[in-house]
C-alpha cells in the first residue's frame, strides 16, 4: 500500500475516535450527568441522584458486555466489521439526538436515552477497535492507538468547549435550553465526523472457519462463541491480560463516569466541574503521545504500572476532595493517565489477538470491560447509598487497580505475541 494512501486510512480511522468522544465528554462525563441531577431534583434527594446515575452505568455495561461477543463472532463470520459498526454508532446517534426533548422530571428517561447511547456507543467501538489490526502495520499498532485517543481528546474538548460556552453565556432563562442544545449536538458531530471511516476504510476480508460455508450466521456466530471459550486457553497470557484489564479499566471507567456527579454532590459547582474536564481533554493530548513514546522506551506493561500507581493515587485523593481546587488537580493527574492507559492496553491486547479472530476476540476485550466495569459504578452506588457518602465509594475503587496491577504482572507479553503470530501463520497455511 503506498504511503499517501496508506496515511488516508490511518487518519480516517483516529477521526471516528474525534467523532465518537463527544458522546464520551459531554454526554457521559460533563453536561448529562449535571444536567440529570437538575431533572432529577424535584423528585429524588442527592445522594439517591447519585446512586441512579450509577446504577444507569451497570445497566448500560451489562447490556453491552451481553451482546458484545455474539456479535463480534458474527462480525468476523460475516465480514460486517465496518456495517456492524455503522448500525450502532447510527443507534447511539439516534438516542442522544432525543435527549433535546429532556425536560424537569424525566430522569427515567434520561436513564433510557443514556442506556440506548451508551450501547450504541459502546457497540460501536467493539468493530472500531477491531479494525486496528487490519489497517495498521505490526510497529505502527501502538502509536496508532494513542493518535486515535489524542484526536478524541481533540475533537470531545472542542465540542465541550462550545457547549460550555453555550451554557456560560446564556441567560438563566435560556439555560435549560442550552443545556439541550448541547445534548443534541453530540449527534450532529458523532455523524459528521464518522464519514470519513464510511469513505475510506474497507470492509476487511471475511473470515469463515472449516465447516462455515453453508451456515447460518446467527448459529455459526453462536459456536464461535462456545469456541473462544475453549480456544482462549491457548492464549494464556492473553486471558490473564483480559483478566487484568478487566479489573484495572473497571476502576479508571468507574472514576470517568462518576466524577461529575460526586463533584456536584460535594457541592462544587457545575461550571468548575466543565471547566475542569474541558482543561482535562486538552491537557491529555500531549500526555497520550508521550505514553506512546514511552512505551517504546520502557515497555508497554511498565507504562500501564504508572498509570495505575497514579490512579491509584487519585481514588486516595478523591475521598477528600472539598473544593474545585482539589477537583482540578486530580482531574490534572486523571489527564496525565487516562489516554495512555486505555491506548496502550487495546495496543497490548491488539498484539496478542490473531487476526483473523479480531472480533471475536475485541468482543471479549470489550466483556471484560464493560461486562465486569459494570460492578465499579454499582459498588460506588451501593456503597454511596447504604452509607449515605460517596467518599467511600471513591476511595474503595483503589481495590480495582491494584489487582490489576498485580495480575498484569503475570502477563508474559512477549510470549502472548509469538502464539498470537503462531496461529495467523497455521491459518494462512489451511486457507
Amino acid at each position: 500500500m503506498e504511503d499517501k494512501k496508506y496515511k488516508k486510512i490511518i487518519n480516517a480511522w483516529a477521526m471516528y475516535d474525534w467523532a465518537n468522544s463527544a458522546f464520551a465528554t459531554t454526554i457521559m462525563a460533563a453536561i448529562l450527568p449535571i444536567y440529570y441531577r437538575a431533572i432529577a431534583e424535584p423528585t429524588l434527594t442527592g445522594n439517591q441522584i447519585t446512586s441512579y446515575w450509577a446504577y444507569t452505568n451497570s445497566i448500560a455495561l451489562l447490556l453491552i458486555a451481553i451482546i458484545s461477543p455474539i456479535l463480534g463472532a458474527m462480525a468476523d463470520f460475516k465480514g460486517y466489521k465496518k456495517r456492524y459498526l455503522t448500525i450502532f454508532a447510527l443507534g447511539g446517534i439516534v438516542a442522544t439526538a432525543f435527549m433535546f426533548f429532556l425536560t424537569t422530571g424525566d430522569w427515567l428517561l434520561a436513564s433510557s436515552l443514556f442506556i440506548l447511547g451508551n450501547i450504541g456507543f459502546a457497540g460501536a467501538n467493539v468493530f472500531y477497535d477491531s479494525l486496528l489490526p487490519h489497517i495498521a502495520k505490526k510497529d505502527d499498532i501502538d502509536q496508532i492507538s494513542t493518535k486515535g485517543y489524542a484526536m478524541g481528546y481533540v475533537g470531545g474538548g472542542i465540542l465541550l468547549a462550545i457547549n460550555l460556552a453555550m451554557i456560560m453565556f446564556a441567560p438563566d432563562h435560556l439555560t435549560a435550553l442550552m443545556t439541550r442544545i448541547s445534548l443534541a449536538s453530540v449527534a450532529i458531530w458523532w455523524l459528521v465526523f464518522t464519514i470519513p471511516l464510511w469513505k475510506n476504510i474497507a470492509e476487511p476480508p471475511r473470515k469463515v472457519f472449516v465447516g462455515e460455508m453453508d451456515s447460518n450466521p446467527f448459529r455459526a456466530g453462536f459456536k464461535r462463541l462456545a469456541d473462544t471459550f475453549k480456544e482462549i486457553q491457548k492464549y494464556g497470557d492473553l486471558f490473564k491480560f483480559l483478566i487484568a484489564f478487566w479489573l484495572y479499566n473497571d476502576g479508571i471507567g468507574t472514576i470517568i463516569k462518576m466524577a461529575t456527579t460526586y463533584g456536584d454532590e460535594i457541592g462544587i459547582d457545575s461550571t468548575s466541574l466543565i471547566v475542569v474536564l474541558l482543561i482535562v481533554q486538552f491537557v491529555g493530548i500531549p500526555f497520550s503521545f508521550a505514553f506512546g513514546w514511552l512505551a517504546k522506551k520502557i515497555g508497554t506493561k511498565k507504562s500501564i504500572y504508572i498509570t495505575l500507581v497514579v490512579y491509584s493515587a487519585i481514588s486516595i485523593g478523591g475521598y477528600f476532595l472539598s473544593n474545585a481546587t482539589h477537583f482540578m488537580i486530580l482531574g490534572f493527574a486523571v489527564a496525565m493517565v487516562q489516554g495512555g492507559a486505555q491506548a496502550l492496553s487495546r495496543s497490548l491486547y491488539g498484539r496478542m489477538v490473531p487476526k483473523a479472530q479480531s472480533a471475536e476476540f475485541f468482543s471479549f476485550f470489550s466483556v471484560s470491560g464493560k461486562f465486569a466495569g459494570m460492578f465499579g459504578p454499582l459498588v460506588f452506588g451501593l456503597v454511596s447509598q447504604l452509607f449515605g457518602n460517596s467518599r467511600l465509594g471513591i476511595i474503595s475503587l483503589i481495590v480495582f487497580f491494584i489487582t490489576g496491577g498485580l495480575m498484569l504482572t503475570r502477563v508474559d507479553e512477549e510470549k502472548g505475541i509469538k502464539v498470537a503470530q503462531e496461529a495467523d501463520a497455521l491459518a494462512i497455511q489451511e486457507a
